[in-house]
């Protein structure tokens, strides 16, 4: 009697492959660090720049977990987004320069308090304002990409307007709390106090989602619904509701993403938040449509991208993010982590 062939070596060759498709995303960042220490090549500098660019991927990714989960789940493409980071931004800054007495003071606690009330008025009033735009801009158009485009991006300049006539349409210009001004000196490198904040605030949201994603009844929720919404649907859960809360809850982080920003920048404008959703969707796009760590890992590549070219090449830095977005589209077509959805 003829033996079975043994399939074993194939099978664990083609599970290895597997495991090494699914971290291949996961190396890009410590593959790029490294690069980048070699083409720089002074410690300090590159330290600088690293950290730098952790704290810029850390408040783009910010702003695009809620417009990633918006979309896989809603199928809703939303220009709008933007606004809520420009209004979120606005609404930071007003009460910052309302607690100018704590902003000003030499005291950690009293700065970061200010930063905290700062943070939960633009996480309310962007959500409200997430519920209302989804109810009456975003709601007719469900299932039209087109109408969404041009009605949302109507949005956005229509709240772009009303920012102008609430706050004027001048540039506010302002300071950060008097503890993280300047910067730490370590191993040679000078880090700036309030980009080692803005890691920090990153690093919390990241893990939050991915506990609220992964280790509650609403995160199962959503992530069924992203990848099955019809299935979800025939077991009885209120699907319609869960899309209101997770829109409320992108918007709210889009209000964040614009106090972080506007922190980062020492100026607001009307139209900060239309010139970052440039970054934002090629973040959402080479992460992969409806993935929050695809967004996590490419918020993190654009950043330290952006922060590596301008120091080594400032011309090029203008279309580096263009030039890392075709790469990986070209290596995934689908963005680095996509959700699959049933058929």
């Amino acid at each position: 009697m003829t033996a079975a062939p043994d399939h074993r070596p194939t099978m664990h060759a083609a599970t290895l492959a597997q495991r090494l498709d699914r971290a291949a995303p996961y190396l890009l960042i410590p593959v790029l660090v490294v690069l980048g220490y070699l083409a720089i090549g002074s410690t300090s500098s590159w330290l600088t720049l690293t950290v730098s660019g952790l704290a810029m991927g850390m408040m783009i990714f910010i702003m695009a977990s809620g417009l990633t989960l918006v979309f896989g789940l809603m199928d809703v493409i939303n220009f709008g987004h933007g606004a809520f980071v420009s209004v979120g931004a606005f609404v930071g800054v007003s009460v910052l320069l309302a607690l100018g007495h704590w902003t000003g003071a030499p005291s950690l606690l009293l700065n970061l308090t200010a930063i905290g009330l700062a943070v939960i008025a633009a996480m309310i009033v962007t959500g409200a304002l997430g519920w209302a735009f989804e109810r009456v801009i975003v709601r007719p158009v469900y299932g039209f990409h087109l109408k969404q485009i041009l009605i949302t991006m109507g949005g956005l300049i229509v709240i772009e307007q009303m920012i102008s006539v609430i706050w004027g349409p001048d540039e506010i210009f302002f300071a950060r709390p008097e503890t993280l001004k300047g910067a730490i000196t370590f191993a040679g490198a000078a880090l700036e106090r309030y980009r080692l904040l803005a890691v920090a605030v990153g690093l919390v949201v990241f893990i939050a989602m991915r506990l609220v994603l992964t280790r509650t009844r609403i995160g199962l929720i959503v992530r069924a619904g992203v990848q099955n919404g019809e299935m979800v649907q025939a077991l009885g859960y209120r699907l319609r509701v869960v899309f209101i809360g997770v829109f409320i809850a992108g918007s709210a982080l889009a209000g964040l993403g614009g106090v972080m920003w506007a922190m980062y920048q020492e100026v607001i404008t009307a139209g900060m938040g239309e010139a970052m959703m440039i970054l934002v969707f090629i973040v959402v796009i080479i992460g992969g449509l409806g993935s929050v760590e695809g967004a996590f890992i490419g918020a993190l590549l654009v950043g330290l991208m952006q922060n590596y070219i301008a120091f080594l090449e400032p011309k090029m830095a203008l279309i580096s993010n263009i030039a890392l977005m075709t790469a990986i589209l070209m290596w995934r077509p689908q963005g680095m982590m996509p959700v699959v959805k049933a058929k």
